[in-house]
């Protein structure tokens, strides 16, 4: 099994930034793409970015695009989510996600989760 915990999430003013993290533990060698969902308020779950093992490919939702960095560390076996420009419509709770195969946009393609962060952003 592979345990994830987010951290980093709060409260920023909108053009703000956040750096989210999430840290792996447990059968960490089985894990190759990791990614970051996020869920509004009565809305569903919904892909965000996802990064590839070796960090060479990583693919993000239009929204966040040109805003959002993903990045990891497989030493520390952390993954991360730098935010900027941040809008009210980023408000939400972040959900870091793992899954022994490579990247995709598909929820339901990752093994693992993580019980999410919230991000509130005030306009």
């Amino acid at each position: 099994q592979v345990q994830l915990v987010e951290s980093g999430g709060g409260l920023v003013q909108a053009g703000g930034s956040l750096r989210l993290s999430c840290a792996a533990s447990g059968r960490t060698f089985s894990i190759n793409a990791m990614g970051w969902f996020r869920q509004a308020p009565g809305k569903e779950r919904e892909f965000v970015a996802t990064i590839a093992w070796n960090s060479v490919y990583t693919d993000y939702a239009e929204s966040v695009k040109g805003r959002f960095t993903i990045s990891r560390d497989n030493a520390k076996n952390m993954v991360y989510l730098q935010m900027n420009s941040l809008i009210p419509k980023d408000t939400a709770v972040y959900y870091c996600a793992a899954r022994p195969a490579g990247v995709s946009r598909l929820m339901r393609a990752y093994d693992y989760w993580g019980q999410g962060t919230q991000v509130t952003v005030s306009s």
